[in-house]
């Protein structure tokens, strides 16, 4: 009897190579095969399935990304792996995709095109879809040239240029089109979103934001803090939309705390300035509540992400309480020391207040209620001197 064969009835999951370069004369806390880890991660969460990797190291950025020899090199990873994307770890200039689609003859992408990949698929509200379609129009745009390049392999010369011209400025002006739409949309929104926290608010409530890394636990806690039920999920940007609740501190003070987009490694501008709406919670903060997965093996690259990305933003001297989140995968019990490299590597005199909390365990929300309480209520001169002793 013929054995029986079976067969996938999933969706088929792209084979993707990851391509990455480490520039000497770049100053970059983050190694380039921990960039290249996440960027794997990435891609699963885009619906790819990473199977190969190439690295190279130079003294200077190159034209075409990568050297000629690796190119080369590429190609042959292509062929011998079956590879349907490649996919670069920076964002790529229009005319580095075009040749490298061009050498390749497959299909090229950057870091940014697998984030707002991902974003879109996480996208819910109608607000979330908006911002993601301006973030993707506004990277489409340059691009579009490189979208006609079918027409130069007609043969070139006359009857091929000119309506590959036509085309391209048609299809320039719908974008433009499209990008006022959306942004007007968008203008909506954030009026509206204004308008809410002023209720909200009536002016005088405490305005505190959760920001941190993608997966690191910002949902979770907010649950906690606040008793709600926003989703939360182990996976990058399970959460696109700020969710907002009014709050009550310890000392009765009142409050709203916002629950925002998770921060990731070379986020791209694009989508800062997309999410702008998303992000006013965190503009308009009194306090900042950053948190770090303590678990992960790059938290303190994290951490300097989310520093830096909130100092590119304006707002790097607001005041922060730094949480040292999932401490249950690292410690058996709350009370056990915790005895991390991580903290010297942190400048924690940066921040307020240091609290270590486990969302899943619910250890240490009550000392981060009280270090949010003892942020926002205005500083004596005992309490300077209570945060210094307890930062050392």
């Amino acid at each position: 009897m013929p054995k029986k064969s079976t067969y996938s009835t999933g969706p088929y999951r792209e084979r993707a190579v990851l391509v990455g370069v480490n520039v000497r004369s770049k100053d970059n806390y983050w190694k380039l095969e921990d960039s290249l880890a996440e960027l794997a991660e990435l891609a699963r969460a885009a619906g790819a399935n990473p199977v190969a990797q190439l690295t190279q190291s130079m003294n200077k950025p190159s034209p075409t990304y990568v050297g000629k020899g690796k190119i080369g090199e590429l190609d042959l990873i292509i062929r011998r792996e079956h590879i349907d994307t490649a996919i670069f770890d920076d964002e790529l200039t229009p005319n580095q995709q075009k040749i490298l689609e061009d050498k390749l003859e497959i299909k090229v992408i950057d870091r940014t095109a697998l984030i707002l990949d991902v974003f879109g698929q996480r996208a819910r509200s109608r607000e979330g879809r908006l911002q993601v379609d301006l973030a993707q129009t506004e990277y489409l745009l340059p691009r579009l040239a490189g979208q006609w390049s079918h027409l130069e392999r007609l043969g070139g010369g006359v009857g091929t240029r000119g309506p590959g011209e036509t085309q391209i400025e048609t299809d320039r002006r719908l974008v433009h089109r499209k990008l006022s739409r959306v942004k007007k949309e968008l203008m909506k929104v954030r009026t509206q979103r204004d308008q809410q926290r002023q209720l909200r608010t009536g002016g005088e409530a405490k305005i505190i934001s959760l920001v941190g890394y993608t997966n690191a636990g910002k949902s979770a806690l907010f649950n906690k803090i606040t008793s709600s039920d926003v989703v939360e999920r182990n996976q990058l940007f399970s959460t696109l939309d700020t969710t907002t609740r009014r709050l009550y501190l310890p000392s009765g003070t009142a409050a709203t705390i916002s629950d925002t987009v998770g921060f990731v490694h070379k986020l791209p501008p694009v989508l800062i300035a997309a999410f702008t709406a998303t992000l006013e919670e965190a503009l308009e903060a009194d306090l900042l509540v950053q948190i770090v997965d303590v678990s992960s093996p790059y938290a303190v690259e994290q951490a300097h992400v989310v520093s830096d990305q909130l100092s590119d933003m304006g707002i790097g001297d607001t005041p922060r309480v730094l949480v040292l989140n999932k401490l249950d995968l690292v410690v058996d019990t709350p009370d056990e020391p915790l005895t991390l490299e991580l903290l010297d590597r942190i400048d924690i005199s940066e921040f307020r207040r240091v609290v270590t909390t486990s969302a899943t365990k619910s250890w240490g929300i009550d000392d981060l209620r009280n270090a949010i309480d003892a942020a926002v209520v205005p500083v004596t001169h005992s309490d300077q001197e209570e945060t210094a002793n307890s930062t050392r």
